[in-house]
């Protein structure tokens, strides 16, 4: 236990009110279950049930996923509490979760990302290249909800409209055939950063969305990736540099396609990633020799 937290009260902070709810609980009780073995005072946060907050609590670990949770707005209800949290902060938050605004600002920066468009209304659909593919999803998204491949002007009104009809932005961007990776970071007192490696994933259905994300058996997950030296430091580099872009706090988790000619392509960086018991940051933490327990007090460590 980290002796300044000895006698203070934690709140798990999960649940809420996205379309994320179900996997923010899953990560959010793995989280309690930890803090609790080791020994804090530990109590659950569903700002869903407590949308003010009155469950008191002294240090706030957040494991709330999308709206709500990774965009500024429980970051923001915290701080004017004066209350400490993990993970990124206001700015860094609202960042994170815009994918069309990381993007440009990646494209500012030089770094690799796959061209894209925003799709706010149905007419804007028909301004599409479809001689290529696209890859679309919900501009704030997580946990690849809504994530589809679209070959075509039908296939693509069919994957955007009901997220279009409830005022949902979309993000269509060009498809790269490449290996799907996900680099991690994780900041730690200590050394500053842990060393922690890249996981390569292999979707069954050859798509990584969120049925292949969180139903065991549908990808393989393959630790540390097949990338040569040169290419893996490469990876861990430009994730650093994404971090530090937005200015992400704690840990966030940086998705890519190596593309076997262009090297990598940078699709997002999230926040908050997950806490459950498939989710990549635990997965890559525990090949690097530190525990789901040990991990938790390492990102609690970070609220300070």
């Amino acid at each position: 236990m980290i002796p300044s937290f000895k006698d203070k009260i934690m709140g798990v902070i999960l649940g809420g009110t996205s379309e994320e709810r179900e996997v923010s609980i899953r990560s959010g009780e793995n989280v309690y279950a930890a803090l609790n073995s080791l020994g804090y005072h530990v109590k659950k946060v569903d700002p869903k049930y407590d949308p003010d907050l009155l469950t008191p609590f002294d240090i706030a670990f957040i494991a709330l996923h999308g709206k709500g949770g990774e965009d500024g707005t429980i970051q923001l209800e915290l701080e004017k509490r004066h209350i400490p949290y993990t993970g990124s902060r206001i700015e860094a938050s609202k960042i994170g979760i815009d994918k069309a605004k990381t993007k440009t600002l990646l494209q500012k920066k030089g770094l690799l990302t796959p061209d894209f468009q925003m799709i706010k209304k149905k007419s804007d659909i028909k301004k599409i290249d479809f001689s290529i593919s696209h890859i679309v999803k919900p501009n704030e998204g997580g946990s690849s909800i809504g994530v589809y491949v679209v070959r075509s002007l039908e296939e693509s009104c069919l994957a955007m409209e009901p997220f279009l009809a409830k005022g949902i932005p979309m993000l269509i961007e060009t498809y790269i055939q490449g290996k799907e990776i996900t680099v991690s970071i994780l900041e730690d007192k200590q050394k500053g950063y842990a060393e922690l490696p890249i996981l390569e994933l292999v979707p069954k259905s050859g798509l990584y969305d969120y049925d292949a994300k969180y139903t065991p058996g549908k990808t393989q997950f393959i630790l540390p990736a097949k990338l040569s030296k040169d290419m893996a430091e490469h990876c861990q580099y430009i994730a650093m540099e994404t971090h530090k872009l937005i200015g992400a706090h704690g840990m966030s988790r940086v998705d890519m396609i190596v593309h076997p000619e262009n090297g990598p392509y940078i699709l997002e960086i999230n926040t908050i990633p997950g806490f459950t018991d498939l989710s990549d940051l635990p997965a890559q933490s525990r090949h690097a020799g530190i525990t789901f327990e040990q991990l938790v007090e390492m990102i609690l460590n970070t609220a300070l």
